[in-house]
């Protein structure tokens, strides 16, 4: 997604939002890519129902931890990997979706000449 120079005018207000909309697509996107990969992996390594690995892979996403522990060695080795991608993972997916808040704000500091932003 290109972002205008620092020499162009703010996006107006409607093109903006639709590039804030199109950035929270991306990023819910990518937050529901990942949570099925956990899924699937408790599914199908620790033979957990799809609602269980459902928590669980919505529990280490968000960092708050896991609920079950693994018993298959298979299955320690993704839950200590899949903790380990999800806490990079979320602030990556943090940074896509506000990624254009935070370059209207610079924009608006550096640009020049932009009173009238509408």
């Amino acid at each position: 997604m290109p972002y205008e120079h620092k020499s162009k005018p703010l996006l107006h207000w409607p093109l903006f939002l639709r590039r804030l909309a199109g950035s929270a697509l991306v990023g819910l996107g990518l937050i529901a890519i990942s949570l099925f990969a956990g899924m699937w992996g408790y599914h199908s390594l620790e033979h957990m129902s799809w609602i269980d690995a459902y928590e669980n892979a919505a529990m280490i996403l968000s960092g708050m931890g896991p609920l079950f522990s693994p018993q298959s060695v298979a299955g320690k080795i993704f839950a200590g990997s899949y903790a380990l991608f999800s806490g990079i993972a979320v602030l990556a997916f943090a940074g896509v979706i506000f990624a254009p808040i935070v370059h209207r704000f610079l924009h608006a500091i550096h640009a020049e000449g932009n009173a009238d932003d509408k």
